[in-house]
Protein backbone atom coordinates (compact mmCIF):
# COMPACT_ATOMS: atom_id res chain seq x y z
CA UNK A 1 0.00 0.00 0.00
CA UNK A 2 0.99 3.48 -1.20
CA UNK A 3 1.23 5.71 1.79
CA UNK A 4 -0.89 9.18 1.75
CA UNK A 5 2.95 10.94 1.89
CA UNK A 6 3.98 9.58 -1.41
CA UNK A 7 0.07 10.63 -2.27
CA UNK A 8 0.99 14.22 -2.17
CA UNK A 9 4.53 13.54 -3.82
CA UNK A 10 2.63 13.17 -7.44
CA UNK A 11 2.11 16.93 -9.39
CA UNK A 12 -1.33 17.83 -8.93
CA UNK A 13 -0.51 19.15 -12.72
CA UNK A 14 0.55 15.72 -14.06
CA UNK A 15 -2.36 13.86 -13.10
CA UNK A 16 -4.53 16.22 -14.66
CA UNK A 17 -2.65 16.18 -17.50
CA UNK A 18 -3.30 12.61 -17.67
CA UNK A 19 -6.65 12.76 -16.52
CA UNK A 20 -7.39 14.97 -19.83
CA UNK A 21 -4.96 12.78 -22.10
CA UNK A 22 -6.66 9.39 -20.85
CA UNK A 23 -10.55 10.65 -20.86
CA UNK A 24 -9.68 12.27 -24.32
CA UNK A 25 -8.15 9.23 -25.98
CA UNK A 26 -10.79 7.20 -24.57
CA UNK A 27 -13.48 9.75 -25.91
CA UNK A 28 -11.77 9.37 -29.59
CA UNK A 29 -11.63 5.26 -29.41
CA UNK A 30 -14.84 5.10 -28.61
CA UNK A 31 -16.87 6.29 -31.31
CA UNK A 32 -16.19 3.41 -32.56
CA UNK A 33 -18.97 1.23 -30.82
CA UNK A 34 -22.15 3.02 -32.61
CA UNK A 35 -20.36 3.78 -35.70
CA UNK A 36 -22.50 1.64 -37.84
CA UNK A 37 -25.56 1.65 -35.42
CA UNK A 38 -25.68 5.59 -35.99
CA UNK A 39 -26.00 4.78 -40.16
CA UNK A 40 -28.13 2.31 -39.56
CA UNK A 41 -31.03 3.85 -41.86
CA UNK A 42 -28.46 4.26 -44.81
CA UNK A 43 -27.10 0.89 -44.24
CA UNK A 44 -30.44 -0.83 -43.98
CA UNK A 45 -31.53 0.80 -47.84
CA UNK A 46 -27.75 0.12 -48.94
CA UNK A 47 -27.84 -3.54 -48.25
CA UNK A 48 -31.38 -4.10 -47.79
CA UNK A 49 -31.77 -5.51 -44.74
CA UNK A 50 -35.19 -5.88 -41.78
CA UNK A 51 -34.56 -3.24 -38.82
CA UNK A 52 -34.00 -6.77 -36.72
CA UNK A 53 -31.40 -7.58 -39.24
CA UNK A 54 -29.57 -4.11 -38.72
CA UNK A 55 -29.79 -4.71 -34.80
CA UNK A 56 -27.09 -6.96 -35.01
CA UNK A 57 -24.89 -4.25 -36.09
CA UNK A 58 -24.58 -3.64 -32.64
CA UNK A 59 -25.30 -6.68 -31.02
CA UNK A 60 -21.96 -8.13 -33.23
CA UNK A 61 -20.32 -5.70 -30.66
CA UNK A 62 -22.08 -6.37 -27.65
CA UNK A 63 -20.79 -9.61 -28.25
CA UNK A 64 -17.13 -9.01 -29.24
CA UNK A 65 -16.60 -7.09 -26.29
CA UNK A 66 -17.85 -10.13 -23.84
CA UNK A 67 -16.12 -12.63 -25.01
CA UNK A 68 -12.70 -9.95 -25.44
CA UNK A 69 -13.14 -9.08 -22.00
CA UNK A 70 -13.06 -12.76 -20.96
CA UNK A 71 -10.38 -13.84 -23.01
CA UNK A 72 -8.27 -11.19 -22.05
CA UNK A 73 -9.05 -11.43 -18.14
CA UNK A 74 -8.37 -15.54 -18.67
CA UNK A 75 -5.06 -14.85 -20.44
CA UNK A 76 -3.60 -12.89 -18.27
CA UNK A 77 -3.11 -10.01 -20.70
CA UNK A 78 -3.95 -7.14 -18.73
CA UNK A 79 -1.54 -8.03 -16.49
CA UNK A 80 0.96 -9.08 -18.75
CA UNK A 81 0.97 -6.28 -21.10
CA UNK A 82 1.10 -2.10 -19.73
CA UNK A 83 -2.09 -0.75 -20.16
CA UNK A 84 -1.25 2.15 -22.45
CA UNK A 85 0.49 -0.21 -24.85
CA UNK A 86 -3.07 -2.82 -25.04
CA UNK A 87 -4.77 0.63 -25.42
CA UNK A 88 -2.71 1.46 -28.11
CA UNK A 89 -3.18 -1.86 -29.96
CA UNK A 90 -6.83 -2.56 -29.36
CA UNK A 91 -7.69 0.90 -30.72
CA UNK A 92 -6.00 0.71 -33.80
CA UNK A 93 -7.30 -2.72 -34.16
CA UNK A 94 -10.82 -1.61 -33.82
CA UNK A 95 -10.14 0.89 -36.32
CA UNK A 96 -9.23 -1.27 -39.02
CA UNK A 97 -12.22 -3.43 -38.08
CA UNK A 98 -14.75 -0.86 -38.33
CA UNK A 99 -13.63 1.28 -41.45
CA UNK A 100 -13.38 -1.68 -43.25
CA UNK A 101 -17.15 -2.36 -43.58
CA UNK A 102 -17.25 0.64 -46.55
CA UNK A 103 -16.00 -2.11 -48.71
CA UNK A 104 -19.18 -4.74 -47.60
CA UNK A 105 -21.71 -5.25 -50.21
CA UNK A 106 -25.06 -6.16 -49.98
CA UNK A 107 -24.05 -10.09 -50.98
CA UNK A 108 -21.51 -9.83 -48.01
CA UNK A 109 -23.77 -8.63 -45.73
CA UNK A 110 -22.89 -11.32 -43.26
CA UNK A 111 -18.78 -10.44 -43.31
CA UNK A 112 -19.77 -7.00 -41.76
CA UNK A 113 -21.09 -8.12 -38.88
CA UNK A 114 -17.74 -10.46 -38.42
CA UNK A 115 -16.17 -6.98 -38.57
CA UNK A 116 -18.29 -5.66 -36.03
CA UNK A 117 -17.47 -8.50 -33.66
CA UNK A 118 -13.69 -7.53 -34.50
CA UNK A 119 -14.63 -4.64 -33.18
CA UNK A 120 -16.26 -5.20 -29.92
CA UNK A 121 -13.40 -7.64 -28.91
CA UNK A 122 -10.87 -4.89 -29.96
CA UNK A 123 -12.93 -2.18 -27.77
CA UNK A 124 -12.57 -4.99 -24.50
CA UNK A 125 -9.01 -3.80 -24.49
CA UNK A 126 -9.24 -0.37 -24.77
CA UNK A 127 -11.90 0.25 -21.86
CA UNK A 128 -10.41 -1.67 -19.09
CA UNK A 129 -6.90 -1.01 -19.87
CA UNK A 130 -8.06 2.88 -19.83
CA UNK A 131 -9.81 2.21 -16.39
CA UNK A 132 -5.99 0.68 -14.97
CA UNK A 133 -3.81 3.34 -16.44
CA UNK A 134 -6.53 5.71 -14.84
CA UNK A 135 -6.01 3.84 -11.30
CA UNK A 136 -2.49 4.15 -12.04
CA UNK A 137 -2.38 7.92 -11.37
CA UNK A 138 -5.37 8.21 -9.00
CA UNK A 139 -4.87 6.74 -5.50
CA UNK A 140 -7.00 9.56 -3.88
CA UNK A 141 -9.81 11.02 -5.95
CA UNK A 142 -10.13 8.02 -7.86
CA UNK A 143 -14.08 8.04 -7.79
CA UNK A 144 -13.93 11.22 -9.56
CA UNK A 145 -11.50 10.05 -12.29
CA UNK A 146 -13.30 7.18 -12.73
CA UNK A 147 -16.93 8.90 -13.02
CA UNK A 148 -14.76 11.01 -15.79
CA UNK A 149 -13.77 7.76 -18.17
CA UNK A 150 -17.30 6.59 -17.64
CA UNK A 151 -18.15 10.06 -19.07
CA UNK A 152 -15.88 10.39 -21.98
CA UNK A 153 -17.29 6.53 -22.82
CA UNK A 154 -20.67 7.98 -22.88
CA UNK A 155 -19.26 11.20 -25.42
CA UNK A 156 -17.80 8.91 -27.45
CA UNK A 157 -20.50 6.55 -27.71
CA UNK A 158 -22.85 9.86 -28.82
CA UNK A 159 -20.00 11.21 -31.46
CA UNK A 160 -20.82 9.06 -35.02
CA UNK A 161 -24.59 10.53 -34.49
CA UNK A 162 -22.55 14.16 -34.39
CA UNK A 163 -20.39 12.97 -37.47
CA UNK A 164 -23.43 11.94 -38.98
CA UNK A 165 -25.46 15.13 -38.15
CA UNK A 166 -22.58 16.99 -40.51
CA UNK A 167 -23.88 15.69 -43.44
CA UNK A 168 -21.40 13.02 -43.96
CA UNK A 169 -23.01 9.76 -45.63
CA UNK A 170 -22.57 6.36 -43.95
CA UNK A 171 -19.02 5.77 -45.76
CA UNK A 172 -17.74 9.49 -44.20
CA UNK A 173 -18.54 8.17 -40.47
CA UNK A 174 -17.20 4.99 -40.35
CA UNK A 175 -14.12 6.72 -42.12
CA UNK A 176 -14.44 9.38 -39.75
CA UNK A 177 -14.89 7.06 -36.63
CA UNK A 178 -11.83 5.20 -37.18
CA UNK A 179 -9.87 8.39 -38.22
CA UNK A 180 -10.43 9.65 -34.62
CA UNK A 181 -9.83 5.98 -32.92
CA UNK A 182 -6.13 6.01 -34.70
CA UNK A 183 -6.18 9.73 -32.99
CA UNK A 184 -6.74 8.75 -29.93
CA UNK A 185 -4.48 5.86 -29.75
CA UNK A 186 -1.33 7.68 -31.17
CA UNK A 187 -2.54 10.39 -28.17
CA UNK A 188 -2.52 7.63 -25.26
CA UNK A 189 1.06 6.33 -26.32
CA UNK A 190 2.56 9.99 -26.81
CA UNK A 191 1.26 12.05 -24.60
CA UNK A 192 0.08 9.65 -20.94
CA UNK A 193 2.66 7.93 -18.92
CA UNK A 194 2.57 5.68 -16.59
CA UNK A 195 1.20 6.09 -13.34
CA UNK A 196 2.75 6.26 -9.76
CA UNK A 197 0.38 4.24 -8.60
CA UNK A 198 0.13 1.57 -11.76
CA UNK A 199 -0.40 -1.99 -10.22
CA UNK A 200 -1.41 -5.06 -11.76
CA UNK A 201 -4.84 -5.83 -11.64
CA UNK A 202 -5.79 -9.68 -10.28
CA UNK A 203 -6.46 -12.29 -12.67
CA UNK A 204 -9.25 -14.10 -13.71
CA UNK A 205 -9.78 -17.42 -11.67
CA UNK A 206 -13.22 -19.46 -12.54
CA UNK A 207 -11.97 -20.43 -8.59
CA UNK A 208 -13.25 -16.99 -7.25
CA UNK A 209 -16.70 -17.42 -9.32
CA UNK A 210 -18.25 -18.76 -6.00
CA UNK A 211 -16.78 -16.62 -3.98
CA UNK A 212 -18.13 -13.28 -5.62
CA UNK A 213 -21.41 -15.01 -5.79
CA UNK A 214 -21.43 -15.58 -2.21
CA UNK A 215 -20.60 -12.05 -1.32
CA UNK A 216 -23.49 -10.29 -0.76
CA UNK A 217 -22.04 -7.23 -1.36
CA UNK A 218 -20.87 -8.24 -5.27
CA UNK A 219 -23.59 -9.96 -5.32
CA UNK A 220 -26.43 -6.95 -4.60
CA UNK A 221 -23.70 -4.46 -6.68
CA UNK A 222 -24.37 -6.71 -9.58
CA UNK A 223 -28.07 -7.13 -9.39
CA UNK A 224 -27.66 -3.10 -9.92
CA UNK A 225 -25.74 -3.39 -12.78
CA UNK A 226 -27.65 -5.84 -14.33
CA UNK A 227 -31.14 -3.34 -13.77
CA UNK A 228 -28.43 -0.37 -15.32
CA UNK A 229 -27.33 -2.31 -18.47
CA UNK A 230 -31.09 -3.91 -19.27
CA UNK A 231 -31.82 -0.36 -20.11
CA UNK A 232 -28.66 1.54 -21.44
CA UNK A 233 -27.58 0.11 -24.67
CA UNK A 234 -30.86 -0.11 -25.71
CA UNK A 235 -31.68 3.04 -25.06
CA UNK A 236 -28.50 4.72 -26.60
CA UNK A 237 -28.98 1.98 -29.69
CA UNK A 238 -32.72 2.88 -30.98
CA UNK A 239 -32.99 6.60 -29.68
CA UNK A 240 -32.46 8.05 -33.17
CA UNK A 241 -34.81 5.38 -34.32
CA UNK A 242 -37.68 6.54 -32.39
CA UNK A 243 -36.51 10.24 -32.73
CA UNK A 244 -37.08 9.67 -36.59
CA UNK A 245 -40.78 7.71 -36.02
CA UNK A 246 -41.88 10.53 -33.93
CA UNK A 247 -40.80 12.57 -36.62
CA UNK A 248 -42.66 11.36 -39.09
CA UNK A 249 -45.86 10.50 -37.07
CA UNK A 250 -45.65 14.45 -36.45
CA UNK A 251 -45.24 15.03 -40.25
CA UNK A 252 -42.21 17.24 -39.69
CA UNK A 253 -39.02 17.14 -40.69
CA UNK A 254 -36.18 14.97 -39.45
CA UNK A 255 -33.03 16.79 -39.73
CA UNK A 256 -32.74 17.45 -36.71
CA UNK A 257 -32.76 13.83 -35.52
CA UNK A 258 -28.53 13.06 -35.42
CA UNK A 259 -27.78 16.33 -33.35
CA UNK A 260 -30.93 15.23 -31.06
CA UNK A 261 -29.29 12.39 -30.84
CA UNK A 262 -25.55 13.01 -29.93
CA UNK A 263 -26.90 15.66 -27.17
CA UNK A 264 -29.25 12.91 -25.77
CA UNK A 265 -26.35 10.37 -25.27
CA UNK A 266 -23.47 13.03 -24.73
CA UNK A 267 -25.38 14.67 -21.71
CA UNK A 268 -24.40 11.16 -20.11
CA UNK A 269 -21.25 12.84 -19.69
CA UNK A 270 -21.23 15.51 -17.21
CA UNK A 271 -23.98 14.15 -15.66
CA UNK A 272 -21.61 10.74 -14.75
CA UNK A 273 -18.85 12.98 -13.45
CA UNK A 274 -21.70 14.60 -11.17
CA UNK A 275 -23.22 11.46 -9.55
CA UNK A 276 -20.07 10.17 -9.17
CA UNK A 277 -19.14 13.32 -6.66
CA UNK A 278 -22.35 13.45 -5.39
CA UNK A 279 -22.38 9.63 -4.37
CA UNK A 280 -18.78 9.98 -2.90
CA UNK A 281 -20.59 12.06 -0.68
CA UNK A 282 -24.68 11.10 0.19
CA UNK A 283 -24.11 7.02 -0.70
CA UNK A 284 -23.55 5.17 -3.81
CA UNK A 285 -26.87 2.91 -3.10
CA UNK A 286 -29.10 6.63 -2.54
CA UNK A 287 -27.02 8.22 -5.77
CA UNK A 288 -27.60 5.19 -8.13
CA UNK A 289 -31.33 4.34 -7.42
CA UNK A 290 -32.34 7.82 -7.26
CA UNK A 291 -30.86 7.50 -11.13
CA UNK A 292 -32.59 4.58 -11.77
CA UNK A 293 -35.89 5.61 -10.39
CA UNK A 294 -35.58 8.63 -12.90
CA UNK A 295 -34.41 7.01 -16.16
CA UNK A 296 -37.43 4.16 -15.80
CA UNK A 297 -39.89 6.72 -15.22
CA UNK A 298 -38.11 8.58 -18.29
CA UNK A 299 -38.65 5.21 -20.61
CA UNK A 300 -42.34 5.00 -19.54
CA UNK A 301 -42.97 8.52 -20.32
CA UNK A 302 -41.73 8.27 -24.03
CA UNK A 303 -45.48 6.65 -24.71
CA UNK A 304 -47.13 9.62 -23.97
CA UNK A 305 -44.72 11.99 -26.15
CA UNK A 306 -44.47 10.09 -29.21
CA UNK A 307 -45.21 12.15 -32.35
CA UNK A 308 -45.65 15.17 -30.19
CA UNK A 309 -42.68 18.65 -30.98
CA UNK A 310 -39.38 18.00 -30.48
CA UNK A 311 -39.99 20.75 -28.12
CA UNK A 312 -41.69 18.55 -25.80
CA UNK A 313 -39.94 15.03 -26.91
CA UNK A 314 -36.17 16.16 -26.54
CA UNK A 315 -36.11 17.30 -23.13
CA UNK A 316 -37.27 14.44 -21.85
CA UNK A 317 -35.08 12.39 -23.68
CA UNK A 318 -32.13 14.67 -22.43
CA UNK A 319 -33.02 13.60 -18.87
CA UNK A 320 -33.45 10.13 -19.75
CA UNK A 321 -29.90 10.36 -21.19
CA UNK A 322 -28.66 12.08 -18.34
CA UNK A 323 -29.90 9.61 -16.04
CA UNK A 324 -29.86 5.92 -17.68
CA UNK A 325 -26.08 6.30 -17.08
CA UNK A 326 -25.40 8.45 -14.58
CA UNK A 327 -25.26 5.48 -12.24
CA UNK A 328 -22.51 3.27 -14.15
CA UNK A 329 -19.65 4.12 -12.49
CA UNK A 330 -21.14 3.31 -8.70
CA UNK A 331 -21.71 -0.30 -9.49
CA UNK A 332 -17.93 -0.78 -10.54
CA UNK A 333 -17.06 1.08 -7.69
CA UNK A 334 -19.53 -0.95 -5.11
CA UNK A 335 -17.43 -4.22 -6.48
CA UNK A 336 -14.24 -2.76 -5.60
CA UNK A 337 -15.31 -1.56 -2.30
CA UNK A 338 -17.12 -5.09 -1.10
CA UNK A 339 -15.19 -7.77 -2.97
CA UNK A 340 -12.08 -9.13 -1.39
CA UNK A 341 -8.71 -7.22 -2.84
CA UNK A 342 -7.70 -10.99 -4.68
CA UNK A 343 -11.21 -11.68 -5.75
CA UNK A 344 -11.67 -7.73 -7.33
CA UNK A 345 -10.64 -8.95 -11.34
CA UNK A 346 -12.59 -11.94 -11.13
CA UNK A 347 -15.98 -9.76 -9.51
CA UNK A 348 -15.72 -7.19 -12.00
CA UNK A 349 -15.05 -9.58 -14.77
CA UNK A 350 -18.13 -11.29 -14.38
CA UNK A 351 -20.12 -8.15 -13.23
CA UNK A 352 -19.14 -6.28 -16.67
CA UNK A 353 -19.81 -10.46 -18.78
CA UNK A 354 -23.63 -10.61 -17.58
CA UNK A 355 -24.47 -6.77 -18.10
CA UNK A 356 -23.03 -7.12 -21.99
CA UNK A 357 -24.82 -10.23 -22.45
CA UNK A 358 -28.06 -8.87 -20.86
CA UNK A 359 -27.86 -6.15 -23.68
CA UNK A 360 -28.39 -8.71 -26.28
CA UNK A 361 -31.72 -9.36 -24.81
CA UNK A 362 -33.08 -5.48 -25.06
CA UNK A 363 -31.13 -4.30 -28.43
CA UNK A 364 -32.68 -7.36 -30.08
CA UNK A 365 -36.31 -6.47 -27.84
CA UNK A 366 -36.20 -3.05 -29.07
CA UNK A 367 -37.05 -3.11 -32.80
CA UNK A 368 -39.29 -6.56 -32.19
CA UNK A 369 -41.64 -4.54 -29.90
CA UNK A 370 -41.64 -1.52 -32.40
CA UNK A 371 -42.45 -4.27 -35.33
CA UNK A 372 -45.64 -5.23 -33.42
CA UNK A 373 -46.86 -2.54 -31.32
CA UNK A 374 -44.94 0.71 -33.28
CA UNK A 375 -42.77 2.81 -31.91
CA UNK A 376 -44.32 4.33 -29.33
CA UNK A 377 -44.77 1.30 -27.47
CA UNK A 378 -40.66 0.38 -27.28
CA UNK A 379 -39.00 1.70 -24.63
CA UNK A 380 -41.39 1.47 -21.67
CA UNK A 381 -40.89 -2.90 -21.08
CA UNK A 382 -37.08 -0.91 -20.68
CA UNK A 383 -38.37 -0.04 -16.98
CA UNK A 384 -38.55 -3.11 -15.61
CA UNK A 385 -34.27 -3.14 -15.36
CA UNK A 386 -34.17 0.03 -13.24
CA UNK A 387 -37.24 -1.35 -10.95
CA UNK A 388 -35.32 -4.73 -9.99
CA UNK A 389 -31.88 -2.24 -10.22
CA UNK A 390 -33.70 -0.12 -7.37
CA UNK A 391 -34.81 -3.32 -5.25
CA UNK A 392 -31.20 -4.35 -5.32
CA UNK A 393 -30.27 -0.98 -4.12
CA UNK A 394 -32.69 -1.07 -1.17
CA UNK A 395 -31.27 -4.43 -0.18
CA UNK A 396 -28.07 -3.21 -0.53
CA UNK A 397 -28.22 -0.09 1.67
CA UNK A 398 -30.50 -2.34 4.45
CA UNK A 399 -27.56 -4.42 4.90
CA UNK A 400 -24.08 -4.52 6.52
CA UNK A 401 -22.28 -4.07 3.40
CA UNK A 402 -23.21 -0.64 3.26
CA UNK A 403 -20.79 0.20 5.60
CA UNK A 404 -18.03 -0.34 3.26
CA UNK A 405 -19.69 1.76 0.58
CA UNK A 406 -18.38 5.59 0.03
CA UNK A 407 -16.15 5.65 3.67
CA UNK A 408 -19.83 4.61 5.15
CA UNK A 409 -22.11 6.77 3.70
CA UNK A 410 -23.69 3.68 1.89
Amino acid sequence: MISDATTHLVPISGQKRALIGIAVSQLLVLTLWFSAASVAPQLREQWDLSVGESSWLTLAVQIGFVLGAFAIAVSGLADSVPARRLFTVAALVGAVSNVAVIFVTGDTVTLAYALRFATGVALAGVYPSGMKAMAGWFQKGRGMALGVLVGALTVGSAGPHLIRGVGLDWRGVLIGASVLAVTGAIMMIVTVSDGPFEVASSAFSFHHIGAAVRNRGVRLSTYGYLGHMWELYAMWTWTAAFLAASAVQRGGDDGWVPFATFAIIAIGGPASYVAGRMADRHGRTVIAGGAMAISGASAIATVFVFGRSPLLVVPLFLVWGATVVADSAQFSTMVTETAREERRGTALTLQTGLGFLLTLVTIRGVPVFAEAFGWQWAFPWLALGPMMGILAMVRLRGSPEARQLAGGAG
